[in-house]
């Protein structure tokens, strides 16, 4: 596959153009994935006023009674959007749902515990610790190439 970069500046957001000489189901999954890539900031909120952070800066979403938040290194924020809206918008090669009421940056994971019965448990950078719920248990080591000699 051939692969060019040309940049434009003022340009606001990535476009991708794939140029082939007839449509297959191999490249409707790459548009699927491409434009499944969400490269914008996360509005987080500090009181009244709405922050953009960069979504490379965030550890894990995640819900905590009150509504969801958002956890970066420095800080957590509350955040106006449900899990499955943020699921929607975030870039899907760096986060992943972990439970029904956590997603995490696979990028600022640190380590992983195979070693508890049933789940998995996720070291993020700060000692930040996620775990996996039984339901995502075989997802989360698919998408980590996690399967080895394991029969679960």
């Amino acid at each position: 596959m051939e692969v060019e970069l040309k940049l434009e500046p003022g340009r606001q957001e990535p476009k991708v153009v794939i140029l082939a000489g007839e449509d297959s189901p191999s490249l409707e999954r790459l548009r699927a994935h491409l434009s499944g890539l969400s490269l914008g900031p996360i509005t987080v909120w500090r009181g009244e006023r709405a922050l953009p952070v960069r979504q490379e800066e965030f550890l894990r979403f995640f819900a905590d009674g009150k509504g969801v938040s958002a956890q970066t290194a420095e800080q957590t924020y509350p955040v106006r959007l449900r899990l499955y809206e943020l699921e929607e918008r975030l870039d899907t090669t760096r986060f992943v749902r972990i439970s029904n009421s956590e997603i995490i940056n696979l990028d600022r994971v640190t380590a992983i515990d195979l070693s508890l019965a049933g789940t998995i448990r996720m070291t993020l950078e700060g000692a930040v610790h996620a775990y996996v719920s039984r339901r995502y248990v075989k997802k989360i080591k698919d998408t980590l190439n996690l399967r080895g000699g394991d029969k679960t």
